[in-house]
């Protein structure tokens, strides 16, 4: 059915639950897992004229994504090895994690992404928007949302 899997986490409790789900599904399947950390693009600060010395440069903050974006996929990978799955990791940089998810998708061959909702509805959504609902109006392949029956405490 499904061979490759694109499980993303954004390094929240949330995240890390689907994520565990993730697994156990492409585990059902035999499929293969890709772990996705999307990070926001630098930002060089607009509000002064000179740039800190302290302030790190593009460099220095693109390493401490990528170190970031380790840490967050690290958990998929641990169950992934624990399951005898094969597991590609990857930190990709963009303002738009949900476009950048579908593109990626497409670049390394996924046939379905796996995602987490944090659940938010009415106004929160319209407001803050989602990566979620983003990804299934842009994605051309399928898209499954897992939905955690009850919110993680918040030491989980």
């Amino acid at each position: 059915m499904y061979r490759k899997i694109l499980i993303t986490t954004d390094g929240s409790t949330v995240s890390r639950m689907t994520a565990c789900a993730g697994v156990a599904f492409a585990q059902q399947l035999g499929a293969e897992v890709l772990a996705l950390f999307v990070a926001p693009e630098y930002q060089y600060p607009i509000y002064v004229e000179i740039i800190p010395p302290s302030y790190p440069g593009e460099e220095e903050y693109r390493a401490a994504m990528r170190r970031a974006g380790s840490d967050h996929v690290q958990s998929i990978v641990d169950s992934c090895a624990r399951k005898g799955l094969r597991c590609e990791t990857m930190t990709a940089f963009s303002e738009t994690a949900a476009l950048k998810i579908v593109e990626i998708a497409g670049q390394k061959g996924c046939d379905l992404i796996f995602m987490g909702s944090h659940g938010r509805s009415g106004w929160g959504q319209l407001l803050l928007g989602s990566v979620t609902n983003k990804v299934l109006s842009h994605s051309p392949i399928p898209v499954l949302v897992h939905r955690l029956l009850k919110e993680p405490l918040p030491d989980e």
